[in-house]
């Protein structure tokens, strides 16, 4: 098993490093690459729940965001119910750089597929979303237990 997960950590460095070939947005960095899906698949998201969503701490997602709305990629509304909390929006900046990432992010995943059976990825699919969840509820337990 850790072999699985020092090959699944080298797959998502390669795809970082491919991703960035594609992109043209020179600010952004592999690592802002799941935050613009993640703001732009559902504007308005508290930093709280990006931070869930990623499985990163809030002190990742405050650097990154910080960066990004130096940067013109997004806007932050203060919560009418919480001033400390935030809610994060794309900016026209973000969504003109969306279409790349997304093709980026396909372009990877059908070179990487290719030559695979299609039932052996649904199979691997349906795995991974298994693990995913695992170590979700795992990270969640452990949350709660602080």
């Amino acid at each position: 098993m850790l072999n699985f997960m020092r090959m699944m950590n080298n797959i998502s460095r390669s795809q970082a490093v491919y991703r960035h070939s594609k992109i043209s947005a020179d600010d952004l960095q592999s690592c802002h690459y799941a935050f613009a899906l993640a703001i732009c698949g559902e504007p308005g998201r508290s930093q709280e729940e990006l931070a869930q969503e990623l499985c990163v701490n809030k002190s990742t997602v405050a650097r990154n965001l910080n960066y990004l709305e130096e940067k013109g990629y997004i806007s932050r509304q203060s919560l009418p119910n919480d001033k400390r909390q935030f809610s994060v929006f794309p900016t026209e900046k973000m969504l003109s750089v969306l279409p790349e990432i997304k093709a980026a992010s396909i372009e990877w995943i059908t070179l990487l597929s290719e030559d695979i059976p299609k039932d052996e990825l649904e199979i691997f699919d349906s795995v991974l979303m298994r693990m995913q969840e695992k170590a979700r509820n795992i990270i969640k337990k452990q949350e709660e237990n602080k």
